[in-house]
C-alpha cells in the first residue's frame, strides 16, 4: 500500500515538475509580430510571390535544368528539336508551383520560350492562383 502512495506521489510530482517547464518555457518564447499584408494583396501572401511573374531579386534558381542555360539568347524559333526536347522535359516534370519560379528563372536567365509551352505554362499559374483565391475566400 505505502509502495502505491509513493508511486502516486512521484507522479504528481513529475507532472508538476513538467508543468512549470511548459510554463517557463511559453512565458520565455518571444511576442509574436503583426505581419501587414498590402491592400491589394489576395491574403495568400505567400502564394502571392510564389506564383508572381515578376522578379523582386536578380537571383536565379535553377530547377535541376541548368542545361537549359544553353538557349540563353537564341529566339525560340531557332531551336533544334534536342533543345525543343530539353525544355519540354523540365517542362513536364514541373510542379505547379514551381511554375512561376522557372518562368521568372528563365527570364533573368535570357531564355525564351516557345509560344506553345509558355501558353501552357501561364495557363498553369492563372488557374493556381484562381483556385488559391477560391479557397481564400471560401475560408475567409
Amino acid at each position: 500500500m505505502i509502495q502505491i502512495i509513493i508511486i502516486i506521489l512521484l507522479l504528481i510530482v513529475l507532472i508538476t515538475v513538467i508543468a512549470v517547464i511548459t510554463h517557463k518555457a511559453n512565458k520565455a518564447a518571444p511576442p509574436t509580430e503583426e505581419v501587414k499584408i498590402a491592400d491589394d494583396c489576395c491574403g495568400a501572401h505567400a502564394v502571392c510571390e510564389r506564383d508572381s511573374l515578376l522578379s523582386k531579386t536578380d537571383q536565379i534558381i535553377y530547377f535541376d535544368d541548368e542545361e537549359l542555360d544553353e538557349l540563353k539568347g537564341i529566339p525560340p524559333e531557332e531551336f533544334t528539336d534536342k533543345q525543343n526536347q530539353m525544355l519540354e522535359d523540365v517542362f513536364f516534370t514541373l510542379r505547379e508551383q514551381d511554375m512561376a519560379g522557372w518562368i521568372r528563372s528563365l527570364q533573368l536567365r535570357n531564355i525564351e520560350l516557345p509560344d506553345d509551352i509558355r501558353d501552357q505554362a501561364l495557363l498553369i499559374i492563372s488557374e493556381r492562383r484562381q483556385n488559391t483565391l477560391e479557397n481564400y475566400n471560401k475560408n475567409h
